[in-house]
């Protein structure tokens, strides 16, 4: 990549939804690998308004403990105007969405992104069926 450029590229990820989580680490750093970027940031963002995108320790016990916080903060089974407007049983969904945030930026150096030791990439599709989901993916060297 040229200095002070940007390209564009989408990652498509098929969900079952019901707040699964998904580790997308290893593919974005397969984009900058591929796009040669050596130092910039990446700027990830899902097409949707029911999943989110962050960073967290991948492993068996968060993957259980994130979506039970959600269940906690945001439960399924209350009253949601949004499923009396549309009838789709996804007002929750929207609410955990918006709170965890559409958008992510990591900072690339030396062809790699900053991440901890522990720090993956994840993907939480919070929508109540199975979808297939676009991730936006650029790249600002």
């Amino acid at each position: 990549m040229a200095e002070g450029s940007i390209r564009t590229e989408r990652l498509a990820i098929e969900t079952r939804g019901d707040a699964e989580m998904v580790d997308i680490t290893r593919d974005v750093q397969g984009v900058v690998r591929e796009a040669g970027m050596n130092e910039g940031q990446v700027l990830l963002f899902c097409v949707g308004s029911t999943g989110g995108l962050t960073t967290i320790e991948y492993e068996p016990g968060l993957i259980r403990d994130f979506p039970d916080m959600f269940d906690r903060l945001i439960p399924k089974d209350i009253r949601y105007r949004h499923d009396d407007t549309w009838h789709d049983g996804n007002g929750h969904s929207h609410c955990r969405a918006s709170l965890l945030g559409p958008s992510l930026t990591i900072p690339v150096q030396g062809g790699q992104m900053l991440l901890g030791t522990w720090q993956q990439i994840i993907f939480v599709d919070f929508d109540n069926k199975p979808r297939s989901r676009e991730l936006v993916i650029q790249l600002c060297e």
